[in-house]
């Protein structure tokens, strides 16, 4: 068991950690979660002693062997396989000095702890974890100087896997992966048998992959049983208590100052007020506990602009003379909601550019409205912002003929005070290069938003906030994310980019979820001349065969899309009874309305007694259905 006591740290005199306390047990997978600078990461280079606490102790079992997910990426000429086998320190070791032994003793102890390591496999399982995410055989062999530093830190992340730590530290591990890695180590760690502390932001992966949720805030630990949507409920719910508790204090104070102050100078009840003032000394406060201002995102009202905004017809995409994407001919309304999937390198972010306009046709017609405009959120942020300029100084170069005051205000809506909206972008934190990329995108009145890994920098609630934003902005939408959840709140289609080619997929995130998981494993193969165990890897993700996936997710829509339409209409008519009652609620609101004739007020509180009883059915039936849907979704996910 991992224990955390009284544990009180600070940096430069902020204090991230005050006497808190909590306990991981072994085996047991945790998501640490909180807003963005409470002090998570901090939290994690406490347990690998990277830094030290004011006061308190955290104690780990002494045999336990504990991996961080590495800041570093691995380099050199070694191939990736052999760097991700060298990750095992104990294991090179052991094959090393295997070569060398002659004590018959030591060759004997060698040889039963390798065994103990399954060392026979261990070619297998490395090769299979770098399957999973991204590499395909040939890219196995490579060196990691062939790759770039986000390709790199994938391999820093199946050495870590590899060497199967007992304690298992990952800070944000879903960062440098595409949508399909993510799905692969969701599903890896959900089986991992040690124990895993996590610090993500990713709603799926917190959901699916761990049992519990460890929740720093203001600079105290509290641990929620299940996944992230229990605890929102558990926390919200808490919060709630805390207010009613709070307001009884508060009430119960009152009560006893009054006494207090009505009978200190009276004789006969001055022990008892002396007693009161005593219980009030003692009590001991309800904290005030309320959600931490959350960043909100807005998009501007638009002109709708007649379909199509695009028009793509045989159109070839590259970079000089080599085409990535070929023969490409789709079309863009303004009501469009589209997620590109598919495995990083596959040119989503080549085709996003393309409608960007920061990248030209090799060949083919691209036409678009006239009067579009487009709003471009770019994955990597240096490419759109001027690092040494400050966010109004970037504001202003881009909207000249705004007044600064205008543009200041501007910048305050996407949480950029006076002072910050002077600090140099270069200095700004990651979360905030991405507002200020939201600001300047937004104040263009887009009519379409192309999103290319857009909450990389955000924690869970900016992202929920954004997720909102984007749902109420009147205009299309192309995204690109790693986040399987903010896919789902966004998306209503989704196109496949892969085999260089743009197509639409026809199924929903769980379709393709059961595709990239409908597989029959990394299989391997025994050569018989010397024994190796080696990965028969075929592809950059895990084994798949397209033809069970398919018939799975075919399966999956037979069973759950009668269910999926019953639960929509259930929904619709909740919201039509809801906006029946809420129209009928403004007229009795009106004064003017009681001047009138008395029956016509007596008929509208009957109509809206009627339709209050009529919204509490509905919404009776439709949570059967929605715990019908929970309940059917998780016994087909078996299948």
């Amino acid at each position: 068991m991992l224990k955390i006591e009284n544990l009180t740290y600070r940096i430069g005199g902020r204090i991230l950690l005050n006497q808190t306390a909590a306990n991981v047990d072994a085996g047991h997978r945790v998501g640490l979660v909180g807003r963005n600078g409470t002090g998570k990461t901090s939290l994690l280079r406490l347990i690998i002693g990277q830094a030290s606490p004011e006061s308190g102790q955290i104690l780990v079992p002494v045999r336990w062997r504990i991996g961080i997910t590495s800041q570093e990426a691995p380099n050199g000429k070694e191939s990736l396989i052999n760097t991700v086998l060298a990750a095992d320190k104990e294991l090179t070791l052991l094959n090393a000095e295997a070569e060398t032994a002659t004590n018959p003793d030591r060759i004997s102890a060698i040889h039963a702890r390798l065994q103990d390591k399954n060392a026979h496999t261990a070619n297998a399982r490395a090769a299979r974890i770098l399957s999973g995410l991204g590499f395909d055989e040939e890219a196995q062999k490579r060196p990691c100087t062939e790759y770039s530093g986000g390709w790199r830190m994938r391999v820093a992340l199946a050495g870590l896997l590899f060497n199967n730590p007992d304690l298992l530290l990952l800070d944000e591990p879903t960062n440098h992966l595409d949508l399909e890695a993510t799905i692969w180590l969701e599903d890896y760690l959900r089986h991992y048998p040690g124990t895993i502390l996590m610090v993500s932001h990713d709603r799926d992966l917190l959901n699916r992959s761990v049992n519990e949720i460890m929740h720093l805030e203001n600079g105290k630990l509290i641990t929620y049983r299940g996944g992230y949507d229990r605890f929102e409920k558990a926390r919200h719910l808490r919060m709630e208590q805390n207010v009613k508790m709070r307001a009884k204090q508060t009430a119960r104070r009152l009560e006893i100052r009054k006494f207090i102050e009505r009978f200190r100078y009276k004789a006969s009840k001055a022990k008892q007020a002396q007693s009161r003032l005593k219980m009030l000394e003692r009590m001991e406060v309800v904290p005030d506990e309320q959600d931490e201002r959350i960043i909100d995102f807005s998009f501007p009202e638009i002109d709708l602009l007649p379909p199509p905004l695009f028009s793509l017809h045989n159109v070839n995409l590259g970079y000089d003379s080599k085409v990535i994407l070929g023969g490409l001919s789709l079309r863009l309304d303004s009501d469009d909601r589209i997620a590109l999937i598919g495995a990083n390198g596959n040119g989503k972010s080549t085709f996003i550019k393309l409608l960007a306009g920061r990248l030209k046709a090799m060949s083919g017609d691209v036409s678009k409205s006239r009067k579009l405009r487009v709003g471009y959120f770019a994955q990597h942020q240096a490419e759109e912002l001027d690092l040494a300029a400050t966010p109004i100084l970037e504001m202003m170069r881009r909207y000249p003929k705004d007044s600064e005051q205008e543009l200041r205000n501007h910048l305050g809506r996407f949480g950029f005070s006076q002072e910050r909206a002077n600090v140099k972008v270069d200095h700004l934190s990651g979360g905030e290069k991405s507002r200020l990329l939201f600001a300047l995108m937004s104040a263009v009145k887009p009519h379409i938003l192309l999103l290319d890994e857009p909450t990389n920098h955000l924690d869970m609630d900016s992202r929920q906030a954004l997720a909102e934003a984007i749902n109420s902005f009147e205009g299309a939408v192309v995204l690109i994310s790693h986040d399987p959840n903010i896919i789902e709140l966004i998306a209503d289609r989704l196109w496949l980019v892969d085999n260089g080619k743009v197509l639409p997929y026809d199924g929903d995130m769980a379709d393709y979820r059961f595709l990239l998981l409908g597989r029959s494993g990394a299989k391997t193969k025994q050569d018989a001349s010397n024994g190796e165990v080696e990965a028969n890897l075929k592809n950059d993700r895990p084994k798949i065969d397209k033809k069970l996936g398919r018939k799975r997710a075919a399966d999956r829509r037979a069973v759950l899309t009668p269910l999926r339409k019953r639960l929509e209409r259930a929904e619709r008519t909740v919201s039509r009874i809801e906006s029946d009652r809420d129209a009928i609620k403004k007229r009795l609101s009106d004064p003017n309305l009681y001047a009138g004739d008395p029956a016509g007020v007596k008929d509208l509180q009957m109509q809206y007694s009627h339709l209050e009883k009529e919204l509490q059915e509905s919404i009776e039936d439709w949570t059967i259905l929605q715990q019908e849907w929970d309940k059917l979704e998780s016994e087909v996910t078996t299948l």
